[in-house]
């Protein structure tokens, strides 16, 4: 809550990115449809991306917001087992509910799972149009009393006048700030320990994107992990022990540009590995977690990089579907070159 802000006049701001991530969890996780044949079930959220702002001055509370979310969802169809996600590329502040745009996607589609879509599509974007329509509203109503003195003591009359007083900010104002108390101490302890780290400080972001390849699940595999290919298709020679990376395998590649470390493989399903630019400040990693998915004719990588410095998004993605994806398609022949 703002202390020092007589009568609500100075311009002052909250970043409720972390809050909207809660509140996402906590509305859209267990979302479900189902028909005799098909059911469909949103199982977590791997990516929220962008700004989210509460704003006052002079008593007004407004809200900006501009986010592209992305969805897993899991489900059966015809008893067979499917998994994918569910991409809303703009939620923003001045989008109606009925504007909003879903892609959808399935990790190993074939003729038969792919009409799960249809189920998607009129049972359950149906239930996320409601959630994002009032996200808005929720967004504003909750947070407000973060940026806010309560109306009792403001004694300006201009001010006053603006100032959002509904009963439900009112009936939240306990639950809120008891949350609020229990996040500022998970903050200072957060900070305290992360204080005595030599670690830089960066604010972070996540990336999601899903490249298809014309080869199998462990071509690919083979092709992630392999020294001599490895070298094919970055043009230059790998630097790491063995002749191939297993868990724990430290790695420099494209001459140093990029290190990291592997942290977890699932053969032919999943890498997991710490990853940086050599540009970016001492000790700060990302992670970047690559599922990889094969369908009848073609195989989908679903690659998540966690921990992106802000303002470091389109440089990452582009380089690593430049010199990742495009460059071990034209190696390989794993696909047309767009």
């Amino acid at each position: 809550m703002v202390v020092n802000n007589p009568n609500n006049w100075h311009w002052t701001s909250l970043n409720a990115l972390p809050w909207s991530k809660e509140y996402f969890n906590s509305n859209v996780i267990g979302l479900k449809a189902e028909t005799e044949s098909q059911r469909v079930e949103i199982n977590s959220i791997p990516s929220i991306e962008g700004d989210v702002e509460v704003s006052q001055r002079k008593g007004k509370v407004i809200s900006l917001f501009d986010i592209k979310v992305v969805l897993n969802w899991e489900g059966v169809s015809n008893g067979e087992d499917v998994k994918g996600t569910i991409t809303i590329p703009e939620i923003a502040y001045d989008t109606e509910e009925d504007e909003y745009q879903f892609e959808i996607s399935i990790f190993n589609e074939n003729n038969s799972n792919g009409k799960i879509k249809e189920i998607i599509r009129s049972k359950l974007v149906p239930q996320l149009r409601k959630v994002l329509g009032k996200f808005g509203k929720d967004l504003l109503e909750t947070n407000a009393i973060e940026i806010q003195l309560p109306a009792d003591q403001v004694q300006s009359t201009f001010t006053k006048a603006n100032q959002v007083t509904n009963t439900s900010i009112k009936s939240e104002t306990k639950s809120t700030t008891s949350k609020s108390k229990t996040n500022e101490t998970v903050t200072k302890s957060s900070s305290s320990s992360s204080s005595s780290s030599n670690a830089p400080k960066y604010n972070t972001s996540t990336l999601h994107f899903e490249p298809i390849f014309n080869t199998t699940a462990e071509q690919l595999f083979i092709t992630f992990l392999d020294k001599n290919r490895i070298g094919a298709w970055t043009r230059s020679q790998p630097d790491f022990q063995g002749e191939s990376l297993i868990e724990g395998s430290s790695f420099n590649l494209f001459g140093g540009n990029i290190s990291g470390k592997i942290l977890e493989l699932i053969p032919n399903e999943k890498i997991r590995q710490s990853w940086r630019l050599n540009s970016w400040k001492k000790d700060h990693y990302a992670e970047l977690e690559i599922n990889i998915y094969q369908g009848d004719s073609e195989t989908k990588l679903n690659v998540l990089f966690k921990g992106i410095p802000i303002g470091e998004e389109e440089i990452v993605q582009s380089n690593f579907e430049d010199y990742y994806v495009r460059s071990i398609k034209i190696t390989f022949g794993f696909g047309a070159v767009l």
